[in-house]
């Protein structure tokens, strides 16, 4: 089971404000920390995919449950 080190709520938030969200929680943590995201944008998924090769932060998982998207992100 991965470690979460800080949780983002993103539902009901439409690109490119999970992105931005997401920048901000992690500018807060330090580097090999988790943070568990929940979006509800569908573009979410592939915003996150392209977010992570372009900052180096590791996407370690992305599931989806009820309509829902769960992406776990380790700072880099």
């Amino acid at each position: 089971m991965q470690k979460i080190d800080k949780e983002l709520d993103a539902r009901g938030l439409v690109c490119p404000l999970p992105i931005l969200r997401t920048k901000q929680s992690l500018a807060g943590m330090t580097s090999g920390q988790t943070l568990k995201i929940v979006a509800t944008d569908p573009g979410s998924v592939i915003d996150f995919q392209v977010f992570a090769e372009q900052t180096g932060n590791e996407l370690l998982s992305l599931s989806e449950s009820d309509k829902e998207f769960i992406f776990l992100l380790r700072k880099r």
